[in-house]
């Protein structure tokens, strides 16, 4: 099925569609040709979530039996942001009575897969990278990530390469709901022939990175809808535009279990400010560990408000500890500060279920070596937090009040606007000096943190962060 040579009726041109296949044939090369090869799916219940009752797909030597009213969201791993997205999808489908069965296609051993994981330890250390090395971000990294990835020739290589994915899916259903919330799932499962795919674009900044035809493809925003309507800026000349049946805007991708409590935990941060209880702010980390000297200087700064109980500091590390070691070695004696929760996720989950209005301040590190307790170990810690401190990534789209961090790669700087102006996050803060100041202002002007508890009651009313029902909905033909 060639899905390169012509994207949604705009044709690409010769040089592009040769670039294409010596990237296909390249990985070939590299990782084997499996596209004979005969791959059987099993399940196996992701335990380490006690909310979501998930499935994770893995091989195994026989065909796929199916559970009652499946509904496979398609990911891959790329930093936490496409897993926690993919556990929204899970969370909003359970809610809605399908069964989430768990679809990473870069754990397998198959050529696609090795391609993906190839292609993400790419990202993620230019990622890195851009961090550490200011001409690097400024001459390729944030050009790539806002313009080279927007270009409409960039999708045929992918297309080609997603070529390489289609074995892995050859137990499931031609007819079977869909959700990707990655691009690479989406079109691996269009290449194989599946007919109800979903396509759920992560991102705010609309870029030919994200298309798949024969997908329906979902934004979150009214920015992201017209310009992938128009296809704008993806080419120097005008395009064709993406059909009416094909793009839906449909709110923001959030679990269950935090759309449906937006009032209380609200109505909960309020009742904390008006105490005066300590602020609750809640850093995630992540796996990638960047902006490390951003988050060094805001634990310096908070130093002062911890000892004085105006402020209480939780920290999830993700699944790596390359940022605790980083701040031990930074700041002597932090850790005999902290209250840990190392691979302890029960003590964890108990421990968020008991925080109250009445909780002490101090220090909390968070780590789990689990991938999913990694992840989740932030939804369980954002409906009792009072600040979210985050780059402007998937979590820019979460019903919690946000400090937005520096955003890294392009692409993530109009989610910061998009939150910014729904009024449910701070604008973003780009230096240690700005987010210190910041600090400063929701410690001290209580009003700010207050009226952002406000407007996300209000967002919820209107169901700006029902995204994820609506894609479940789309991906089952309702």
């Amino acid at each position: 099925m060639d899905k390169s040579s012509s994207i949604f009726g705009n044709p690409i041109d010769e040089k592009t569609l040769k670039n294409a296949e010596k990237s296909k044939q390249k990985y070939i090369r590299r990782f084997g040709d499996d596209s004979k090869a005969t791959y059987h799916l099993g399940t196996e219940p992701i335990s380490q979530i006690k909310e979501i009752k998930m499935q994770n797909l893995v091989f195994a030597d026989t065909p796929l039996s199916l559970p009652e009213n499946p509904l496979v969201v398609g990911n891959i791993r790329m930093g936490f942001g496409h897993y926690r997205i993919s556990m929204a999808i899970a969370s909003c489908a359970q809610a809605l009575g399908y069964t989430p069965l768990w679809f990473d296609l870069a754990s397998f051993d198959a050529t696609g897969s090795k391609m993906i994981g190839a292609q993400n330890d790419l990202y993620s250390m230019g990622s890195k990278l851009s961090q550490k090395v200011a001409l690097f971000n400024k001459l390729y990294w944030e050009p790539l990530n806002s313009e080279g990835f927007r270009k409409i020739t960039y999708n045929a290589a992918d297309q080609k390469n997603a070529e390489l994915l289609v074995p892995i899916f050859n137990d499931l259903p031609k007819d079977i709901p869909y959700v990707a919330t990655h691009v690479w799932p989406s079109q691996g499962a269009i290449h194989a022939g599946l007919t109800h795919v979903v396509n759920a674009i992560p991102d705010n900044w609309p870029m030919a990175l994200h298309l798949s035809e024969g997908a329906i493809h979902t934004v979150q925003t009214p920015f992201a809808y017209l310009g992938y309507k128009m296809l704008n800026g993806m080419s120097k000349d005008a395009l064709c535009h993406i059909p009416d049946e094909d793009l839906y805007q449909v709110g923001h991708y959030v679990d269950h279990e935090l759309t449906a409590n937006i009032e209380a935990d609200c109505d909960a941060r309020i009742r904390r400010i008006d105490g005066k209880k300590p602020l609750r702010f809640l850093m995630t980390v992540g796996g990638a560990g960047a902006g490390a000297d951003l988050y060094l200087s805001m634990i310096r700064h908070l130093a002062k408000y911890l000892k004085d109980k105006k402020a209480s500091l939780i920290i999830n590390f993700g699944d790596h500890l390359d940022m605790w070691n980083y701040i031990t070695k930074k700041l002597p004696g932090f850790e005999k500060n902290c209250k840990c929760f190392f691979d302890e996720y029960d003590k964890l989950e108990k421990w968020a279920e008991e925080l109250d209005d009445n909780a002490p301040g101090g220090i909390y590190a968070i780590y789990n070596k689990d991938i999913f307790e990694a992840v989740y170990s932030t939804n369980l810690l954002m409906r009792k937090s009072d600040v979210l401190v985050t780059k402007p990534s998937e979590l820019a789209f979460y019903p919690v009040p946000k400090l937005m961090m520096r955003h890294i790669g392009g692409h993530e700087v109009y989610g910061a606007i998009h939150a910014q102006e729904l009024g449910d996050s701070t604008f973003e803060c780009e230096s240690a000096k700005e987010l210190q100041m910041m600090i400063d202002a929701l410690i001290s002007d209580p009003m700010i943190l207050k009226t952002m508890c406000r407007q996300i009651q209000k967002l919820g009313k209107e169901g700006i962060y029902n995204g994820g029902y609506e894609v479940v909905k789309l991906a089952a033909g309702k």
